[in-house]
């Protein structure tokens, strides 16, 4: 039994060869993710800084020009770092700042799911109060409406909005922060091993 087991660590320790493959999957994971994320603000910078700015109906940050210029530039710039791997771990700074900003101002009050789904764990009362009305909309379009069509593309949910998703992607980008971007395919690993090879002469 214990030679069985052996031999399995063996093989699971050999696939310590493709640890590359895990940062690079989360760097391609998170660039779509940050580009857009970016892009959008930057596609009317005018509506953005009003938003991080508005008391009312936005953010109410301060000196909201600057934090969304500051938002919107690592965001879409370090969706480009990330995808070609280089200066990884900076990048992940100003975008795990973003995202705790992203929490802490627009998803805290909502609690966690990003979804509203009453069977799972966390769900809050705005949560379960969204049963009842999704209930009735389905009713509403399926008696009024080309339901069938409607549901073509997935099926009709709840916007929770809450930090299920910002807290993801902040595990994430922590993840690559103290690992960084991983061998072979990126940037970072190459520039570092030329930098080494200076050094060693």
């Amino acid at each position: 039994m214990l030679t069985v087991f052996n031999r399995l660590q063996d093989c699971l320790d050999a696939t310590r060869r493709l640890d590359f493959v895990a940062p690079l999957l989360l760097r391609l994971y998170l660039v779509p993710i940050f580009w857009m994320a970016g892009m959008n603000k930057l596609a009317d910078m005018d509506a953005t800084i009003a938003w991080f700015g508005n008391p009312d109906w936005g953010l109410g940050l301060p000196f909201p020009a600057l934090l969304a210029w500051l938002a919107a530039l690592s965001e879409a710039g370090g969706a480009i770092l990330l995808l070609f791997g280089l200066a990884v771990r900076w990048i992940t700074v100003p975008l795990m700042v973003t995202m705790l900003v992203a929490i802490a101002s627009v998803h805290w009050p909502y609690g966690w799911q990003a979804i509203a789904d009453a069977s799972a764990p966390f769900a809050n009362q705005r949560v379960l109060d969204s049963v009842d009305k999704l209930a009735r909309a389905r009713e509403l379009l399926q008696e009024h409406g080309n339901y069938d069509w409607l549901t073509s593309s997935g099926k009709l949910v709840v916007l929770n909005n809450g930090i299920e998703f910002a807290a993801t992607y902040l595990l994430m980008l922590l993840v690559l922060f103290f690992g960084g971007a991983g061998r072979w395919l990126s940037l970072d690993f190459w520039l570092a091993r030329r930098r080494r090879r200076r050094t060693a002469r």
